[in-house]
């Protein structure tokens, strides 16, 4: 097999182990061996065993001797320090977008909030509630991608994963939080639309700040 092949592999692997990790398919905590992630992924042995190494230093898993992989656990540390390090890469990014982002950018993103904002004010199907939680975590990678900066951007990534992780259902968007998700979000976009550095940064603090209040049961 090509370094190329090998590469597409075992990056097609860590994207299913992800996918599963973010289902709960695979719990956090859980002990699991190279053999059982075969059959969750369903990519070949060789492939896991070359995602290992990168599971391990983005801190998804880590090696138990004499036992296995332990997925990722959940604490009060790893919400804290997951929610600063989103706060000083969303900050520096948001600073950044204000400066660079189009207007025609700043008010296609403003409709596009306002439509499902708007619709979810009626009643919040399984379709608007699908799209307001795409909005949201589209939001927060866009503005991270166009600092143009792919290590910030793959440091986020993983990051995102480790706050989807963390008490799942109340970080996801619920069927009562999209109105003021969206609201949280729309006033970052007044701010932006008014290249209003400081008033984007400390709106986004405050919609951060939202997310890990309900991540800490607050």
């Amino acid at each position: 097999m090509s370094a190329r092949a090998s590469l597409r592999l075992r990056d097609h692997a860590y994207s299913n182990f992800t996918a599963k990790l973010l289902s709960r398919d695979i719990q956090p905590g859980q002990i699991v061996s190279q053999r059982e992630l075969v059959e969750l992924t369903g990519m070949p042995l060789g492939a896991i065993r070359e995602m290992i190494p990168r599971l391990e230093a983005d801190g998804l898993i880590k090696t138990v001797p004499k036992r296995g992989l332990q997925i990722l656990s959940i604490d009060l540390e790893l919400v804290r320090n997951a929610f600063q390090l989103r706060s000083i890469i969303e900050g520096e990014a948001v600073m950044a977008f204000c400066e660079t982002a189009t207007s025609d950018d700043i008010d296609r993103l403003i409709r596009q909030h306002q439509d499902v904002r708007d619709a979810a004010t009626s009643a919040v199907s399984p379709d608007i509630l699908q799209k307001a939680q795409q909005i949201d975590w589209d939001f927060h990678d866009l503005i991270i991608d166009a600092m143009g900066n792919a290590i910030i951007s793959d440091i986020h990534r993983v990051n995102a994963i480790k706050i989807r992780l963390i008490r799942n259902l109340d970080t996801r968007m619920l069927p009562e939080l999209v109105v003021s998700v969206l609201d949280e979000h729309l006033v970052i976009l007044a701010a932006l639309k008014e290249r209003d550095v400081e008033g984007a940064v400390r709106a986004l603090q405050t919609h951060i700040n939202s997310a890990k209040r309900r991540a800490l049961g607050m």
